[in-house]
């Protein structure tokens, strides 16, 4: 077991202030695998001041320069491919084909994303008689979760560094290991010293403090609402700008005419994949009455394939969830369900067969629930789907926009502008058409109370600028 001993600041590795450690666990065997220092107020405070000192000088890099140490940077996501899957799958437990393709490999792809926004992006424009200038908005404050662990760190901190703003991350203490990973790639791509920080840390003793800063200027979340609500409120006092990617509760619409099949084995895909901890899983899969049981059938039959089993295993394709606290509370959210009288389509409560180690969960399929019951409008962040039916296309629509949430979504038609029609009227920022492909340049976030603020592409980099005009 692997104990570390330091935070990354000022461009160096510097031994952590206090005593206090975090114990990572591989949640697949519940046993430790390495300990990361838990932060201290004081270390944030020396690494919003090495932010801040650096700030000047790369705030005044050009684009050139800036483009050249993001390239560096993506290669060496790229280069350290295999080893950022594995950390993924053993503090994860993400299985390991989709800790390949996805959690090491999508990184890779936003960052060259951004390289080719930075290398297009206009900082200037005439309008009328002013000149409006796109600068850096200061020192960034990025505070990632565990769930895509290196995809968040890379979707806040490159855009951050390609607007010019420098950046103090704190990550999950679910997952620090991946942080500490990236930490050594910035370092080995050779950025200024204080430009890019690291503490590890609890959220309410580094997150808090990084959000209260009068250091910081910039603060961007993404993790559950609660906590982004108290975030944004703490920032708020400050006057910061913030960007809050939060909770999703996402639905799922087949139109009649659509491929039925198709639909829901993408949709349980959707679902199950990362164990359930996507916070734009599509969870509410919305079928026409007249093709409820059939949908259940071909939900149950697709099920079955989804055996829990060992991350490590290239043939699983679902591991563990994070920690026992989200175990349990998947199991309690399943059993409330049952509770309300939920029909259990597949899977349930108990613990997979042969499983008793691990933070493992049946993937399971609901139905017969009110619109609503609480695993219908609440969050659960595990490898549940429910089934809803509706009996025409307004009370579909009134049952997708029926919750507090708005973070992403699906439609499903027989022709693409029937399903871009009904996707316009939904309330959410983001809806996928009869399967469409992640986009690395298209925004990405919430509407209501899944966030505000956008990720990814052009939008995603302005979060990060403040506009100042010169009159003539």
């Amino acid at each position: 077991m692997e104990h570390y001993a330091d935070q990354y600041i000022g461009g160096g590795w510097r031994p952590a202030a206090g005593p206090d450690t975090i114990v990572v666990l591989n949640p697949a065997t519940e046993q430790p695998i390495a300990t990361v220092p838990a932060g201290t107020a004081a270390e944030v405070d020396a690494a919003v001041a090495a932010a801040r000192a650096a700030a000047p000088g790369w705030a005044a890099s050009s684009r050139e320069e800036r483009l050249a140490a993001l390239t560096r940077l993506r290669d060496g996501l790229a280069a350290h491919r295999a080893e950022i899957a594995a950390t993924v799958t053993a503090e994860l437990g993400t299985p390991a084909g989709f800790a390949d393709a996805v959690q090491a490999g999508t990184p890779i792809a936003v960052a060259s994303a951004y390289l080719d926004v930075l290398a297009d992006y206009a900082f200037h424009e005439k309008v009328g008689n002013s000149t409006v200038y796109a600068e850096p908005a200061g020192v960034v404050a990025a505070i990632t979760p565990w769930n895509y662990p290196l995809h968040l760190i890379v979707a806040k901190v490159v855009p951050a560094l390609a607007a010019g703003c420098t950046v103090v991350l704190k990550p999950s203490e679910e997952t620090p290991l991946i942080a500490r990973l990236f930490a050594r790639i910035v370092d080995g791509a050779g950025l200024p010293p204080g430009v890019f920080n690291l503490v590890t840390g609890l959220g309410p003793v580094v997150g808090a403090a990084l959000a209260a800063h009068p250091g910081v200027d910039v603060v961007s979340f993404t993790g559950s609402t609660a906590v982004g609500r108290a975030i944004g409120e703490s920032a708020g006092r400050g006057i910061k700008k913030v960007s809050l990617e939060l909770g999703g509760k996402s639905a799922s619409v087949v139109l009649p005419g659509a491929d039925l099949a198709r639909a829901v084995n993408v949709n349980l895909a959707n679902v199950f994949a990362n164990s359930g901890q996507t916070c734009t899983a599509w969870t509410r899969l919305l079928v026409h009455r007249d093709q409820y049981e059939e949908a259940l059938a071909i939900a149950a039959a697709s099920a079955a394939k989804y055996a829990p089993g060992d991350p490590a295993d290239p043939a699983t394709r679902v591991g563990p969830l994070v920690s026992a606290r989200q175990r349990e509370r998947v199991r309690e959210c399943i059993d409330g369900a049952l509770a309300d009288g939920a029909r259990l389509v597949a899977g349930g409560p108990g613990a997979p067969e042969g499983l008793e180690r691990g933070y493992y969960v049946r993937p399971t399929v609901l139905a017969d629930l009110p619109p609503d019951a609480r695993a219908v409008q609440e969050e659960i962040f595990g490898p549940v789907l429910v089934v809803l039916p509706y009996d025409d296309e307004e009370h579909a629509l009134a049952l997708a926009n029926g919750t507090e949430y708005g973070l992403a979504g699906a439609v499903w038609a027989g022709d693409e502008e029937s399903a871009a029609a009904f996707a316009r009227r939904m309330e959410t920022g983001q809806v996928d058409i009869n399967g469409g492909r992640f986009n690395p340049l298209a925004p990405f976030g919430g509407w209501k109370n899944s966030g505000v603020g956008r990720e990814l592409g052009r939008h995603g980099l302005e979060e990060f600028l403040q506009t100042k005009s010169l009159q003539f």
